[in-house]
């Protein structure tokens, strides 16, 4: 969690224990420094919940540099164990879960996950930004056809205006996610026509199902199989919740965040 003078981002669970570790944090921005704290869960914050937890809350005046940061707590020289965590992470590629390790904190940089590309800048698209935008793990590109499209949008968007938006398809990952929102049909159809010649992760199209029947007869006289066709889904959400931008948001967040636990059970199940 970071934690500034008058805001912060992340979380560490909410409640008691992240309000008063977010004040410890503000009162120690003035005067910079490290410190743990061990404590309990229950009777130390007047609460109900059991265990115990340890927290680490530092100071940062500079971004961190590399992939996997240590640092001593408490002014000790860098044990043999914790050398053997950074070669392995050097030399093999394996970033190490984050742990306090004898005096020292390591911790791999946050990377994202996942990476999605949300095509338009409308209320649909402005409401799915600000649903999936605080999600960690996750770089969202947004694209539209002028920079007067886009309302401020967090540091975490990339805001990408381009007057035809179907060329910035090849910058996309070929495993970036997509969601197709614009104003024009034309536009939408062009994209998924693009996505489809060119390779995505997972796309989805915002759109009745008579929009999609028509989408797939054109897309099918422009070359694409029916199989290939099949991976965009229309409509997206839940269409139980309705037509309102916040509500289509929501079910497209739902979404989102059931494909995020389907594939980390897949990785689990293969490990």
């Amino acid at each position: 969690m970071l934690v500034w003078r008058t805001g912060q981002c992340g979380t560490i669970g909410g409640g008691a224990l992240e309000h008063a570790a977010a004040g410890r944090a503000r009162a120690m921005l003035a005067v910079g420094g490290t410190r743990i704290d061990r404590q309990a869960l229950g009777p130390a914050l007047g609460q109900c919940c059991g265990g115990a937890v340890t927290l680490l809350t530092e100071v940062y005046t500079d971004a961190p540099q590399g992939e996997v940061i240590a640092r001593s707590t408490d002014g000790s020289p860098m044990p043999l164990a914790v050398q053997r965590l950074l070669g392995q992470a050097r030399g093999e590629g394996r970033r190490p879960a984050s742990r306090l390790l004898q005096g020292w904190m390591i911790e791999p940089v946050a990377s994202p996950g996942r990476h999605l590309w949300i095509w338009g800048a409308g209320h649909v698209g402005r409401a799915v930004v600000a649903v999936l935008a605080p999600l960690p793990g996750i770089a969202i590109t947004w694209v539209d056809i002028a920079a007067d499209r886009f309302p401020a949008s967090p540091q975490t968007v990339r805001v990408l205006p381009v007057a035809d938006p179907g060329l910035a398809v090849s910058l996309a990952p070929m495993n970036a996610e997509h969601l197709i929102l614009t104003y024009s049909h034309a536009l939408d159809l062009d994209l998924c026509h693009r996505l489809l010649t060119m390779g995505f992760g997972r796309a989805g199209l915002i759109g009745s199902a008579t929009k999609w029947a028509r989408f797939r007869t054109r897309l099918g006289q422009l070359g694409h199989s029916a199989a290939s066709i099949s991976r965009i889904r229309c409509p997206i959400g839940d269409p139980s919740l309705g037509k309102h931008p916040q509500a289509i948001a929501i079910g497209v967040g739902m979404e989102f965040l059931s494909a995020t636990n389907a594939h980390a059970c897949g990785r689990e199940s293969a490990g």
